[in-house]
């Protein structure tokens, strides 16, 4: 149980205040679309993988305003969008499989929700979805592009939907026993540095054989290493988007801000410990990481070995991966880990 003082920090957090013109410009189409081009995944990172190729065909149709500044502002984030979203919906697929119920899945401040629609889409009445978001423009575009009725919307802070929210709101009724997937998609940072209570008011929403995967901006106990991956992403790929102008502008607008509320990565394990019996860093990108979380050690080798290798160049990559974070020392996650085998098009299926 997370207190009114913290939910009241929470209110007060720079997403919904200092912040929120920025996200409504943005997600409204009247600012931060990048200058310089619309980015597209490199299928070759990806091995031409069909189910990747699959997901991305759907989720591009689908795409708001503040998809393009989103996937042109952190390296290689859209080719592990493909990737997340291709195991996410083998990972649903199978829950439905199992239990014969559609699997729910929740994206937790993920813009315009366009992974949870296109999951909806492809799950064809196989999964329900829901996003959320305070900002009133990601709801009009995800509206606009729905794609499914089996995608739901909740205008409002993460926050907001707790126990009683559920209970209260008809149109939540789908979700009200919990996510097979929960992701939280780079918004605790924008709410403030106390990972223990975020990840205890979300931890209970996952269910016994769920997994939480979360996409975070994390500090460097050093702090020179985390400016040069900053300038790496600066220089070698949001200037393939971004004028100078405009990557100046958001680093004074919202970035030097966010530093002070992101945490590294010993401290996202300390609370994730808290909560889960197993966590595992699947994908790293300059400062910023994938880290997929479980009770269930069946569930967590099942989402994370139907993954294909990690799609960026070795030289934005400082981890050796998979790595695991937290492990139940009495029924501990397996060592020799395997990434999926891509099924590349034209090649044996």
């Amino acid at each position: 149980m997370v207190d009114t003082r913290t939910i009241d920090a929470w209110r007060r957090a720079p997403r919904i205040n200092s912040f929120a013109a920025f996200f409504e410009r943005t997600a409204s189409g009247l600012d931060g679309a990048p200058d310089l081009g619309k980015p597209e995944p490199a299928m070759e990172l990806l091995s031409f993988d069909l189910d990747c190729m699959l997901f991305w065909d759907t989720h591009r149709r689908l795409w708001g305003h503040f998809d393009s500044h989103y996937f042109a502002s952190i390296p290689f984030r859209l080719e592990e969008e493909c990737r997340l979203g291709a195991a996410i919906l083998l990972f649903g697929q199978k829950v439905w499989a199992r239990s014969g119920r559609p699997a729910t899945i929740y994206t937790l401040g993920a813009g315009a929700g366009t992974l949870a629609r296109a999951l909806a889409k492809l799950g064809d009445g196989r999964l329900k979805t829901l996003n959320c978001s305070p900002t009133k423009g990601n709801r009009v575009c995800f509206f606009a592009r729905r794609g499914s009725d089996d995608a739901h919307f909740y205008h409002g802070p993460f926050f907001q939907l707790d126990e009683e929210r559920y209970e209260k709101d008809q149109t939540l009724e789908p979700f009200r026993d919990g996510y097979d997937v929960l992701l939280e998609d780079t918004t605790f940072q924008m709410y403030g540095p106390d990972r223990d209570n975020q990840t205890a008011f979300i931890a209970p929403r996952v269910k016994p054989g769920g997994v939480l995967v979360q996409v975070q901006k994390l500090n460097h106990p050093n702090l020179q290493v985390y400016l040069e991956r900053e300038r790496q992403k600066d220089r070698e790929f949001k200037s393939r988007f971004f004028s100078t102008e405009q990557i100046a502008e958001k680093k004074r607008a919202v970035l030097d801000t966010m530093k002070d509320l992101q945490v590294d990565l010993e401290r996202t394990r300390s609370a994730l410990q808290r909560h889960f019996r197993y966590a595992v860093v699947t994908w790293n990108s300059g400062n910023f990481y994938t880290i997929v979380s479980s009770n269930c050690l069946e569930s967590v080798r099942d989402f994370v070995t139907s993954m294909v290798k990690p799609a960026l160049p070795s030289e934005f990559c400082y981890e050796q991966l998979p790595r695991i974070l937290v492990n139940d020392e009495n029924d501990p996650l397996p060592s020799d880990w395997t990434w999926r085998a891509p099924w590349p098009i034209g090649g044996e299926m």
